[in-house]
């Protein structure tokens, strides 16, 4: 069966067509989130996006990243909503109950979005990269897609590369709304089932610990170092 994802890869000089006109999509036409809404298990409990990373919270460390390439952003958290308010931008908790994963944090976004499009980005990968947003952007009109997923290399033991996707770095469109709350309702838990039944590009980044996250406190105390 063919693979529903596409890799966005750059193409040789001498390959490329001639320059059609692509349709753009501006920042101002993405709204972010910052996905906070987890129960931390792997931290033993803690609210994951307010552990410090250099002196600032994980969750508002990866809001200011994210700001600097979107339009409007939120926060989605489903406690210490307070400390995440302070953070100056809009809070929004799961409508989905029982902490049912990301997904419900992309439910909860996409109803709160007043912009064509929608980038999620999760509160504990501090170092994403600073043109995140655009290189998604420019692959999903590209190649008309629903879904732009971001792919990291990593060497493996023999020196050789690998991509993973992170599909928790997404843009997506928001038209897409009805069809998740029904995979939801279905009990659909990974983001992985979900984007595979879209039209969905992957775009890979080759720079190195950009998608790094602290999902327990020693990780994050190594990104610290």
């Amino acid at each position: 069966m063919q693979s529903p994802y596409r890799r966005a890869t750059p193409t040789p000089a001498s390959q490329k067509p001639t320059p059609a006109a692509k349709p753009v999509i501006t920042p101002a036409e993405i709204t972010g989130v910052v996905l906070a809404g987890g129960r931390g298990s792997r931290m033993g409990g803690l609210d994951k996006g307010l552990q410090l990373y250099g002196g600032i919270p994980l969750a508002q460390h990866g809001l200011r990243r994210l700001q600097a390439q979107v339009g409007p952003a939120l926060v989605n958290a489903n406690r210490n909503l307070a400390q995440y308010q302070a953070f100056g931008v809009p809070v929004v908790s799961d409508t989905v109950p029982d902490f049912a994963g990301p997904l419900a944090g992309f439910i909860t976004a996409l109803e709160n979005c007043q912009t064509p499009y929608l980038m999620t980005v999760p509160c504990d990968t501090p170092q994403f990269p600073t043109d995140l947003v655009a290189r998604l952007a420019a692959a999903l009109a590209q190649h008309d897609a629903d879904i732009a997923m971001a792919s990291a290399m990593e060497l493996q033991a023999d020196g050789s590369p690998a991509w993973y996707r992170q599909p928790v770095f997404c843009l997506l469109k928001c038209s897409l709304l009805p069809g998740l709350r029904s995979f939801v309702a279905d009990g659909g838990r990974k983001i992985g089932a979900w984007t595979a039944q879209q039209h969905t590009v992957q775009v890979e980044f080759d720079e190195p610990g950009a998608f790094a996250n602290a999902n327990t406190l020693a990780q994050l105390q190594a990104l610290q170092t």
